[in-house]
């Protein structure tokens, strides 16, 4: 798995640097007359005078609230989808709600390389277990194994027993999906005497693939590696091997990416190394989001990865630099808990706890309940359901027991295990 998908992957970096905002400033030029929300939110920039990253750290960060309350004031898209992607397209609902249009052309959201450096070639059969529903999960590894030459079984999320079924026929190298649902299906497969041992390679995403979990994939002789994608952005960076499958440190940014780490709650880069919130510039021109704030933090590491690409590195996905937190691969904002509570006015405090069991996420919803209220912990797990579209289990707690920090969701589980 040392081969390249293109030549763009060993340019030196000085080369891509140059070539990527010569990109950006054409991007602009286009963009500023077709969007002049875009234009006006930058605060009318002249294209001409982005030529280093120096002068791309003037503009504003455009952040997840900020662009909830653009697509509120102008539906759907707040002004920043070109009029092309909108033609014979796709459109997808991420919570919050965010409305996000499919990019144009083939692989848009950048997806082969990332499935190429995983070690998935043309002629591949590939099982896509993320979820096709609303959110654009399943559509943009789809896209990606697609524009590489593989034949794809739009399995999606859930029913694992007929996912198992449709390997046995079909007889996958690939697998494509959430890090901890391939260990489910496997262990499935075993419990019902299948054989699925076709699976030899997987792009996981949509969680963390925590070192037991990455182990265990090792040990059924499955190579499995990470790429960090989101709905709005396509795949930011993405884990690259050695020849025995031997992951190497690290996340590779994207082509066509430029990534930054400032901050968190503000819009200054901070140095190489230190730890802040991911902010993205991608040069989409369907949906061109310029310095966006993913919310996550991470890092710059130093260096080059040693697979022989150029591209910066990032140390992956460490954590929120806000609350809001991806669950089994969904996004849960403290303004779903809120809801529930306006729904539920019986609860007095609530607080969402994230924890992980058998290498799978859990959430568990603490409640309080208000003075002399006796809250009804089936319809609160439905309305949990309902609002985050994932399954928790909600526990009554003492009156003023939980922590005043805060904190409406806490994220407990443990990244270094």
């Amino acid at each position: 798995m040392t081969s390249h998908f293109d030549d763009r992957e060993t340019r030196t970096p000085d080369r891509r640097e140059r070539e990527t905002f010569e990109s950006l400033r054409t991007l602009l030029e286009r963009s500023h007359k077709r969007l002049p929300a875009l234009d006006a939110w930058l605060g009318h920039p002249d294209p001409t005078a982005l030529v280093d990253r120096a002068a791309l750290a003037k503009l504003p960060v455009l952040r997840k609230p900020d662009l909830m309350q653009m697509q509120e004031a102008s539906p759907p898209f707040g002004g920043l989808a070109d009029p092309d992607a909108l033609k014979g397209n796709r459109v997808f609902m991420s919570p919050g709600p965010v409305w996000e249009p499919q990019g144009l052309g083939i692989d848009p959201w950048a997806s082969a390389r990332a499935l190429f450096a995983a070690g998935f070639r043309s002629g591949d059969v590939v099982h896509n277990a993320l979820a096709y529903h609303m959110t654009p999960g399943g559509f943009i590894l789809d896209e990606g194994a697609r524009a590489l030459g593989c034949l794809v079984f739009p399995a999606g999320a859930g029913n694992t027993e007929a996912q198992i079924d449709a390997m046995v026929r079909l007889k996958p190298s690939g697998f494509t999906g959430t890090p901890d649902y391939l260990k489910i299906i496997l262990e499935k497969a075993d419990e019902l005497g299948h054989d699925v041992s076709s699976i030899k390679r997987a792009l996981v995403s949509g969680g963390a693939l925590f070192p037991s979990l990455r182990q265990y994939y090792a040990d059924r002789q499955v190579s499995v590696l990470q790429c960090y994608a989101t709905a709005d952005l396509g795949v930011i960076a993405y884990e690259s091997a050695d020849a025995e499958g031997g992951f190497h440190p690290g996340m590779i940014v994207n082509e066509a990416i430029i990534v930054e780490i400032v901050r968190p709650g503000t819009n200054d880069p901070v140095p190489e190394g230190e730890v802040g919130e991911l902010v993205v510039t991608t040069l989409n021109p369907g949906y061109p989001l310029i310095r966006f704030g993913t919310g996550d933090l991470s890092a710059i590491l130093p260096g080059q990865s040693p697979c022989g690409r150029t591209g910066p590195r990032i140390q992956g996905w460490m954590g929120r630099a806000d609350q809001r937190t991806k669950i089994k691969g969904m996004f849960v904002d403290p303004k779903q808990v809120a809801e529930l509570l306006r729904a539920h006015p019986d609860i007095a405090r609530a607080r969402l706890v994230v924890s992980r069991a058998s290498d799978a996420d859990m959430m568990t919803l603490m409640v309080e309940p208000a003075p002399g209220a006796t809250p009804d912990t089936a319809a609160i797990e439905a309305t949990l359901t309902a609002l985050t579209k994932l399954r928790g289990k909600v526990e009554i707690a003492a009156s003023a027991s939980l922590p005043n920090d805060g904190k409406v969701i806490a994220d407990e589980r443990d990244y270094s295990a």
